[in-house]
């Protein structure tokens, strides 16, 4: 079932038993920040729901948090899909994408500000981490630009500070496929057009965290994961197109030759990111819908919704290319929360012969460089999404005089701590550069029988659980 729009998809969590009222007044200067933490630390994925925040202090528009990656069944709802099937709907479609199609006009349209009426103030942006972010943060925009020499439109989700009623500061890191976007705007001496958009049918919001390849359309991506094509229209003041059905679309320019210190922010990583010379859009219109809902992640410390998220998005490219490119017999390929779904890989994979876990990380790492920090590759046999698993392998399937490979001056993991001191700003260059380890715990020669019970016992034990006095 396609989404048509947020509503929808809200409507449809709700029916499932998935979507938690609160409706409670609430503070978003540091009341909702706090809800979703304790949310994701006291609730087990499998019970977490999204939230809805229906009464927050000085506003009438509530806030939608969680609907996207509060739990894993919540993302397969995301997709219409169920657990299970989440890698295979990805692969689909990344491999049959549908094209969107231009419409006169939407729900979007339904206000038009510009000039003083522009006010980013009337929506309730929260404070995500009280005493250390400078102001209010979107967690959840979906920036799109274009690029103005092929048209090749992106879609991508980057940190935005609100600055004033008309201004953002908006971070774009170096190895995102808006930097090329913004160089060659730079190159030719004209202004960025942006269009920032707030709460859209799921896929859309999926697709802008995904690490979709630099040459596909997101837009024509989420066209392929919802089985039907999108409806965008085009923005007032602006030349480029959003979703007809968002809530809230913010556009502007961006001089590509100014940079403002913008930061620090908390971070996925679990920490605060510096702050560092970054863009700037100037507001010159924001449109949105009747009694509009404002549409935010939960992020910061892992695991988080944006863990969530992100993960997954990532996992299936990565999957993809060892897969289809490569050709190697991959069974799953997982980015661990505890890594904030980019510090930690773990690939479990079918050898066909000695060295080719070592073709299996740098495939990856060639995907999308600053990823896998630390990645350990194990036999098909290990659930990498099972941490006793994993650490059992690397425990006695690895001797690290052999099986540690490191390698230098990669790419580094975004906002890594590690890298330098708390006073390197984001926008050093000692910021860009790092080192991965590559960890092979697959089995490199004959093993003894693994000491359990045998399968068809444990089978026959699970048929009768209840009978021995135990219940889920």
């Amino acid at each position: 079932m396609a989404y048509d729009d947020l509503r929808h998809y809200l409507r449809a969590l709700d029916a499932a038993g998935k979507l938690h009222h609160i409706k409670r007044a609430v503070d978003k200067d540091w009341e909702v920040s706090a809800v979703g933490k304790r949310v994701f630390q006291r609730i087990p994925d499998e019970k977490r729901p999204a939230l809805l925040f229906e009464n927050v202090k000085g506003y009438s528009i509530p806030i939608a948090a969680g609907v996207l990656g509060a739990s894993r069944a919540v993302y397969a709802m995301a997709l219409s899909a169920e657990p299970q099937q989440i890698m295979e709907r990805w692969e689909q479609a990344l491999r049959n994408p549908i094209p969107p199609e231009i419409v006169d006009s939407g729900p979007c349209k339904e206000n038009i500000l510009t000039g003083d009426a522009v006010d980013l103030g009337k929506f309730p942006v929260p404070v995500w981490t009280v005493g250390e972010d400078p102001g209010p943060y979107l967690t959840a925009p979906q920036v799109c630009s274009i690029d103005p020499e092929t048209k090749q439109r992106n879609v991508g989700t980057y940190r935005v500070q609100i600055k004033g009623k008309n201004r953002t500061g908006l971070w774009v890191g170096e190895t995102q496929n808006m930097q090329l976007h913004l160089r060659k705007y730079e190159a030719r001496g004209e202004r960025v057009p942006v269009a920032v958009v707030l709460g859209t049918e799921p896929c859309i919001g999926l697709c802008s965290v995904a690490k979709v390849p630099v040459r596909q359309d997101e837009f024509a991506v989420a066209g392929g994961l919802r089985g039907k094509p999108l409806q965008l229209v085009r923005c007032e003041t602006v030349p480029l197109q959003v979703p007809a059905h968002a809530e809230i679309v913010i556009e502007g320019w961006i001089d590509p030759a100014f940079r403002e210190e913008e930061g620090p922010f908390g971070e996925y990583t679990g920490y605060m990111g510096p702050p560092g010379a970054s863009h700037v859009i100037e507001v010159s219109c924001i449109t949105h819908r009747n009694e509009p809902i404002y549409h935010a992640f939960i992020s910061q410390m892992p695991p988080s919704e944006s863990s969530t998220i992100r993960g997954f998005g990532r996992e299936m490219g990565i999957y993809k290319h060892l897969r289809q490119e490569l050709g190697l017999q991959v069974r799953d390929v997982h980015l661990k929360h505890s890594g904030g779904s980019a510090a930690f890989l773990a690939i479990s994979m079918k050898k066909d012969y000695d060295g080719q876990a070592r073709q299996a990380m740098w495939g990856a790492w060639a995907i999308e460089p600053s990823l896998g920090k630390i990645t350990v590759i194990v036999d098909d046999d290990i659930d990498v999404r099972d941490t006793f698993q994993l650490e059992w392998a690397m425990s006695f399937r690895m001797q690290p005089e052999r099986d540690v490979y490191v390698a230098r001056d990669t790419v580094a993991v975004r906002l890594d701590p590690s890298i330098g001191d708390l006073d390197v700003r984001q926008d050093a260059k000692q910021k860009m550069l790092g080192s991965k380890v590559g960890i092979d715990a697959t089995k490199k020669h004959r093993y003894p029988p693994v000491s359990l019970p045998p399968k068809a016992h444990m089978e026959r034990v699970d048929e009768v659980w209840e009978g021995y006095g135990f219940s889920d």
